[in-house]
C-alpha cells in the first residue's frame, strides 16, 4: 500500500508542473495590464513601468514563469497584485468556506443519491425508477446557475424562511478559531450561531449537490443492474435470505466500486471551488474568491488559487484509489 501512494506521489510531480504550465501560460493572454489595473487608468506611463518592473511583469515569459515555480517549491504562492495581500494566506482563510459547502454537497449528494439508486434498480422499470430516473437526468441537465437563482427566488424572496447569501447574518459577533463556522460554532457552545450557519448553508449545498446526486444515482442504479443478475445473488436467494440482506450485504457492497470513483470525482471537483454557486450565494470560498481575481487581473491569485486545486484532485484522487481495498477485500495494492 505504502508503495503504490509513494508511486502515485511520484506520477502527481509532472501533472502538477503540467498545470502550473497551462495556467501560467493562459493568465497571461487574458486582456488587460495588472500595473493599470493597480494604479488606475489615468496613471501616467511612468507609473506603469515602475510598477512593472517592480512585478517583474517586464521580464521574459519563460524567466517570469522559472522564478514562479521556485516561489511555489518553497512554499510561497505569490502576493496579491491587487489587494497585496499574501495568496497562501487568503487561500487557507476562504479554503474552509468552500470545504463546508463541498462537504454539506457531497453528504446530500450521496445520503440521497444511494438509496435512489438502489431503490430504481431494484424495482427496475416500476414507477420508482421512472421517477428516479427523470429526477437524475432532470439533475444533470439543470443549469446551477438558474437552479440557485431559483430556489433562493422561492425560498429566500417568496417564502422567506432561508437566506439567500453569505455564511453569517450580517453583523453576527464570532471570533473564529479554525474558520469553520459550523465547527467553530459546535465547538464554543454558541448553538443559535450553528443553527445560522446551518440555515445559511442549506440553498448553497442543495444547489451545488444537484449534479453529483444525479450522478451517483445513475452509477448506483447501474452498477446495482449488473450485480444483481450475477449467480451469486440468486444464490443468496434461493438460500432464504431476506431480501433487505440480499441487497445491502451482497449486492450494494460488490456495487460500491464504481459508485466510489464516482464520489471521489465529485468530491475533487467540488473541492475545486463552485464557482456559479458561491458567486449566485455570496458564499465567501475560493470559488468566488478566484471569479473575483479574474474580473480584477490579479494573477498571482488565480495562478496560486489554480495550483492548490490542482493538488486537491489529485490528493482526493489517491485516496479514492486506496479506499478500493477497502469497498473491495480482493484489491490489493502490494
Amino acid at each position: 500500500m505504502r508503495r503504490y501512494a509513494l508511486q502515485r506521489g511520484l506520477t502527481a510531480v509532472p501533472v502538477l508542473l503540467g498545470v502550473s504550465v497551462l495556467v501560467f501560460s493562459f493568465i497571461h493572454l487574458i486582456p488587460g495590464d495588472p500595473a493599470v489595473t493597480m494604479l488606475g487608468e489615468r496613471a501616467t506611463p511612468e507609473k506603469v513601468a515602475e510598477v512593472r518592473v517592480r512585478l517583474g511583469l517586464d521580464r521574459p515569459l519563460w524567466e517570469q514563469y522559472v522564478r514562479y515555480v521556485g516561489r511555489v517549491v518553497r512554499g510561497d504562492l505569490g502576493v496579491s497584485i491587487v489587494r497585496g495581500d499574501p495568496v497562501l494566506t487568503d487561500l487557507l482563510r476562504r479554503f474552509p468556506a468552500t470545504v463546508e459547502l463541498a462537504t454539506a454537497a457531497i453528504v446530500v449528494a450521496v445520503g440521497l443519491g444511494i438509496p435512489v439508486g438502489v431503490a430504481s434498480a431494484v424495482w427496475r422499470n416500476s414507477v420508482v425508477d421512472s421517477l428516479a430516473r427523470l429526477l437524475a437526468l432532470t439533475g444533470v441537465s439543470m443549469p446551477i446557475f438558474w437552479l440557485g437563482v431559483m430556489l433562493a427566488w422561492f425560498f429566500g424572496v417568496t417564502l422567506r424562511v432561508l437566506p439567500t447569501g453569505f455564511r453569517l447574518d450580517t453583523g453576527t459577533a464570532f471570533v473564529p478559531w479554525t474558520n469553520f463556522v459550523i465547527v467553530d460554532a459546535a465547538l464554543q457552545g454558541n448553538w443559535p450561531l450553528l443553527v445560522d450557519a446551518l440555515r445559511h448553508l442549506i440553498l448553497p449545498a442543495l444547489a451545488l449537490a444537484t449534479i453529483p446526486l444525479a450522478i451517483v444515482a445513475r452509477m448506483t442504479r447501474a452498477s446495482m443492474l449488473e450485480v444483481l443478475s450475477r449467480e451469486f445473488i440468486r444464490t443468496a436467494e434461493a438460500k432464504g435470505l431476506p431480501q433487505g440482506a440480499v441487497i445491502l450485504h451482497h449486492a450494494l457492497r460488490n456495487a460500491l466500486l464504481p459508485v466510489v470513483t464516482v464520489i471521489g470525482l465529485q468530491i475533487g471537483q467540488l473541492l475545486a471551488g463552485a464557482i456559479l454557486t458561491e458567486t449566485i450565494f455570496s458564499w465567501p470560498g475560493i470559488g468566488l474568491w478566484v471569479y473575483e481575481s479574474i474580473e480584477a487581473r490579479d494573477y498571482a491569485i488565480v495562478q496560486g488559487t489554480s495550483l492548490f486545486i490542482a493538488v486537491i484532485v489529485v490528493v482526493v484522487n489517491l485516496m479514492t484509489d486506496l479506499l478500493y481495498a477497502v469497498v473491495d477485500p480482493r484489491i490489493r495494492y502490494d
